[in-house]
């Protein structure tokens, strides 16, 4: 581990270099540019494979160095080798080189596919190299080229207006996570007077760690700020289902191993800096956000706007897992959404491209026939979203998160919150999948619908069996990924599995996800087989509530009407104010300085050459004068010498008397 962490940096280092080489290849060199991205982060998984197996020993590798002084103080980084960064790196270079892959097919007829591919080595190379950060400048670093790339890539097609507002709207509202997350570190630094995280002792997580300092409730919630933007909290989570105007693969990526997982990921890295207080706002703000966007996903007709308020839910439960029950049980279940819900974008995107570029749900329908290896892979991610039990990942790690809230010691709303974000899940998602693949085709793109190529089926395939196999790493039986992360050994255990204390949670949950799956199957497979879809069942009963949910709870008016309102006004004013104020005072200094340059003028003209020129006009006529005299006449010459001899002799006769 000692000696695998210098290198550590390579990992990151590999797509970092595919980026660099991708922009500078001509538009016309696709196969190159594919295979460049692809390959590096081949070369990523392939060592975070090693580097994985290193950790499955306890233990913890750092590599500071110096990156540079200023006064007495040194500026560190790092790497960080540990079990949470091992099972990210795995997880995000997997996920990521599936996407690559995917991509290949999926953006085929695209002008600027080296581009495409550029960007997306960025974005992969950015998140691992977070992944690896034993310094929270670091850190902060490859948190901001996060926000780039997903600028970049949300906005690919920027010619839409769509795009390109949904691309500004991700990178500012962002910013605004991002602002209290460097006031905290700011903050974080002044308490401990470094920024590493892990250094012999003296790094600012082992001084939380040690005892030596009190844990801060304001560090931690600004700290939290900057997850709260990344991973689409409430109430910063308006950017992220805009960021589905981004290709699917992006939207995919984003959703599943970079962006939203980079603000779970960063509450895991510094847990040890959360106060309770500060964890149990993260519990509530999880709990709440998991309920509001399951809620709004339900009345969505959009095949990707349904999957991305899925996401922002999902991360909602995580946050609450973090909360109410520590590092491995929210990790758990990033980890196992990560696989889920990659497939399930990748599967949005083959439906898409199926149905050429069909987004509206209400136009689709009688999929599985025409598409069954989408459909099936779909399926399987469904089930694991839902947390079908027992067979799919999501309900091992859905559960744990449903088990710590029930037994969380503060308040028993976050675990009421949670079994309702759960129905809502499975509600939603047996809609989503009733009306796009069951019943009959809506539209003449869907009944000409065709099955993707095996460059997008086999990763779909792959993400599938992950789907299903991630989910008992983690069972109650065999805890294998909790002790991993805790330095542990599990022992495999068969009477745990019907523990007292989990087993009421799971039957509950469970049959709360069966109720849901059947209420929803009844009322969408009835409304799928109708000819006409544009009245959605709900909207038929409850078309307040339905358009409602639709619109999103009105929160993106709500801040148009205030937020973005109060900006233009401000904007406005801070307009008048440079122009009729600051202008105004810069215009009246004009002035007067105007004023005493005239004056001055008048002064130097009038007063000054005035003086000058008549005491030249005295000199000039002095000379005009002597001037006659020197004629040039020797008579008058003789004459004036004469005169001044006398004069002379006159003036000397005069002096001696």
């Amino acid at each position: 581990m000692e000696t695998l962490v210098k290198y550590l940096w390579i990992i990151p280092a590999a797509p970092l270099l595919a980026a660099g080489a991708g922009a500078l290849l001509p538009a016309g060199r696709r196969r190159l540019g594919a295979g460049l991205a692809i390959g590096a982060v081949g070369v990523s998984f392939l060592l975070s494979c090693a580097v994985f197996l290193t950790t499955l020993q306890p233990g913890r590798a750092t590599g500071n160095f110096r990156w540079f002084d200023f006064g007495d103080t040194a500026v560190q980084l790092g790497w960080v080798l540990d079990p949470l960064g091992a099972m990210m790196l795995v997880m995000v270079s997997l996920v990521s080189l599936l996407i690559f892959i995917y991509s290949v097919g999926y953006m085929a007829k695209d002008g600027n596919f080296t581009r495409f591919f550029c960007f997306m080595s960025l974005f992969a190379a950015a998140m691992l190299g977070l992944v690896i950060a034993n310094s929270l400048l670091l850190f902060f670093i490859c948190w901001e080229l996060v926000g780039l790339a997903s600028y970049l890539l949300i906005g690919f097609w920027f010619q839409k207006p769509s795009a390109a507002a949904a691309a500004k709207k991700a990178f500012i509202v962002t910013r605004i996570g991002d602002l209290g997350f460097l006031l905290g570190i700011l903050w974080l630094y002044a308490r401990t007077g470094t920024l590493l995280l892990y250094d012999g002792g003296h790094g600012c997580l082992e001084q939380f760690a040690a005892g030596g300092l009190a844990a801060s409730t304001g560090i931690s919630l600004l700290i939290f700020c900057g997850a709260v933007g990344k991973s689409g909290q409430l109430p910063l989570h308006v950017w992220l289902p805009d960021a589905m105007e981004g290709p699917t693969p992006v939207s995919a990526l984003i959703h599943a191993a970079t962006m939203v997982a980079a603000g779970v990921f960063l509450i895991a890295r510094v847990y040890p800096l959360m106060s309770g207080e500060a964890l149990q706002v993260v519990t509530w703000v999880g709990a709440l956000t998991a309920v509001f966007a399951a809620s709004i996903a339900v009345a969505q007709n959009d095949i990707k706007r349904i999957l991305a308020y899925s996401t922002v839910s999902q991360l909602g439960y995580m946050m609450m897992g973090l909360g109410a029950g520590g590092v491995a049980v929210g990790m758990f279940h990033l980890m196992t959404h990560a696989f889920f819900k990659a497939l399930l974008f990748l599967g949005a995107g083959s439906v898409i491209h199926g149905c050429q570029d069909e987004q509206d749900i209400r136009k689709m329908g009688g999929l599985r026939k025409l598409m069954p290896l989408t459909f099936a892979t779909y399926a399987v991610g469904m089930m694991a979203l839902c947390g079908v039990p027992l067979f799919f990942s999501g309900f091992w790690s859905k559960d744990a998160i449903l088990d710590a809230a029930h037994h969380w010691p503060v308040s028993q709303g976050p675990f009421f919150l949670g079994l309702l974000g759960a129905f809502l899940t499975a509600f939603y998602m047996t809609r989503q999948v009733c009306v796009v693949f069951f019943g009959t085709p809506a539209s003449a793109e869907t009944r000409h619908a065709h099955e993707s190529p095996p460059v997008m089926t086999i990763p779909l395939a792959i993400l599938a069996c992950l789907a299903v196999v991630a989910g008992f790493f983690g069972t109650p039986a065999w805890p294998w990924f909790q002790s991993y992360l805790e330095g542990g050994r599990a022992a495999l255990d068969w009477s745990r599995i019907a523990a007292p204390r989990q087993l009421p949670v799971l039957l509950l949950s469970t049959a709360l996800v069966f109720g849901a799956i059947a209420l929803s199957g009844w009322i969408y497979l009835k409304a799928a087989a109708r000819a006409s879809r544009e009245t959605d069942p709900l909207e038929a009963a409850q078309p307040v509530v339905f358009k409602c949910l639709n619109r999103k709870f009105f929160v993106d008016e709500l801040y148009d009407a205030t937020v973005v309102r109060l900006t233009a006004a401000f904007a406005s004013f801070s307009d008048w104010l440079d122009r009729a104020v600051w202008g105004g005072l810069v215009r009246l200094v004009s002035w007067l300085a105007l004023a005493l340059a005239r004056l001055d003028r008048a002064a130097d003209e009038e007063v000054v050459n005035g003086g000058f020129d008549a005491g030249a006009e005295t000199v000039r006529g002095s000379g005009e004068w002597v001037s006659r005299v020197q004629n040039g006449q020797v008579q008058r010459y003789l004459r004036i010498i004469g005169l001044g001899f006398c004069a002379l002799l006159v003036l000397l006769l005069w002096g001696t008397q």
